[in-house]
């Protein structure tokens, strides 16, 4: 008995691994405004949905670093869902407030850009396998608001 369990629960996880899952991709990040106090940046994020149908977006979250130091982290609750079967273009705001640019300051000086890292987790509701978070990071020089 106890091998016919272990054989179902071994088929079962290879049926869930080699589901196709959403893909998704952050392809920019960009200055969006100045507020009183804070700095606000966009990132942009297409994920693509192989299914027939739309697929909730739980939350994203957010974690933006400069110099090895956190500058920016968040979720976005429920922002949306996915099209069925095309290519959703999603914008994440983060926001950095003013205080912490002026402790990058040294670094906006040594080469009139901020060098930064941007981690985003999205969170989906996919059907039978429940929540699950698409991992996604890109690095640049750009985000100095002065460029």
């Amino acid at each position: 008995m106890s091998q016919l369990l272990d054989k179902a629960k071994n088929f079962v996880a290879e049926k869930v691994a080699n589901i196709k899952k959403p893909e998704a991709s952050i392809d920019d990040v960009d200055f969006k405004r100045v507020s009183g106090d804070s700095v606000e940046y966009l990132a942009k994020v297409s994920v693509a949905n192989p299914y027939g149908h739309p697929i909730l977006i739980c939350e994203i979250s957010y974690t933006l670093k400069s110099a090895g130091r956190v500058i920016a982290s968040g979720t976005m609750p429920d922002p949306g869902s996915l099209k069925a079967s095309d290519t959703t273009l999603l914008e994440v705001p983060v926001k950095v407030a003013h205080s912490i640019l002026v402790t990058l300051a040294k670094d906006i000086c040594a080469d009139s850009d901020i060098d930064y890292e941007l981690d985003l987790g999205l969170t989906i509701d996919l059907p039978i396998i429940g929540n699950f978070t698409i991992p996604l990071s890109t690095k640049g020089e750009h985000l100095f608001v002065g460029r």
